[in-house]
């Protein structure tokens, strides 16, 4: 395949476990920055590169990097609706509702019926008042939620309107349910977990997920960071 990154390319990269969604644009953007599309009249320009949707460290799948002049396309990319695969732990709550803290709480789940989880999916479906996390990307007068609760700051996060369009339970193997949803912009499946476990009278965390579609794009057609970058080893 011929790429010219000046002009722009979409590419569909599958973000590592740990990796940040930053970690993986520097690799590709590394890897690129020699080759020929970049030289315009004989002039070498500056790579321009971004991604449309960041992912967790925790989080694994689809990322969407694109470059050159297709990095104006990145907020219609955002705007897709997202499908995720994941794994919710009841009985258990994190600060940042997902496993990059320690277990702050526990709560009983001998209540939890497998009858009680499908409802709960059910009534989880549709346009939803989501607060995001705050340990979480989102601004606050400037600032990313994130690094005013890791300050020691208050956080207060404002709820917002999404739309989980699709809530699958996959399987239970209590406390553990695997799940599939697809939902709108701006969703949160951490504070899915968060919600879901207070929804059943008890508490849930995120030990899992992976993004496996944004819009039309797949995960099966991506590839690694690492498998991109021996692409262009020897430019």
């Amino acid at each position: 395949m011929d790429y010219n990154f000046y002009t722009g390319e979409v590419l569909l990269i599958d973000k590592p476990y740990t990796w940040s969604s930053f970690q993986a644009v520097n690799k590709l953007k590394h890897a690129i920055k020699n080759h020929p599309s970049f030289m315009v009249d004989g002039v070498k320009v500056k790579p321009k590169i971004g991604h449309a949707g960041t992912l967790d460290p925790l989080a694994t799948g689809l990322l969407i990097v694109c470059t050159g002049k297709k990095t104006k396309t990145i907020n219609d990319l955002m705007g897709m609706e997202k499908e995720y695969t994941g794994t919710f732990l009841l009985g258990a709550t994190t600060p940042c509702y997902d496993l990059e803290k320690e277990v702050d709480k526990t709560f009983p789940t001998e209540h939890i019926t497998l009858e009680a989880i499908q409802q709960t999916a059910k009534d989880f479906t549709g346009i939803l008042q989501q607060v995001p996390p705050i340990f979480s990307a989102v601004m606050i007068n400037g600032k990313r939620a994130y690094e005013m609760a890791r300050a020691g700051e208050e956080v207060e996060m404002k709820s917002r309107e999404v739309e989980i369009k699709e809530f699958e339970i996959i399987s239970v193997n209590m406390p553990s349910v695997s799940f599939r949803i697809v939902c709108s912009k701006g969703t949160y499946i951490r504070s899915i977990a968060r919600d879901f476990g207070l929804a059943l009278n008890s508490g849930a965390h995120l030990t899992a997920l992976c993004r496996t579609r944004i819009g039309d794009f797949k995960l099966s057609n991506a590839v690694t960071p690492q498998e991109f970058a021996e692409k262009f080893a020897n430019l």
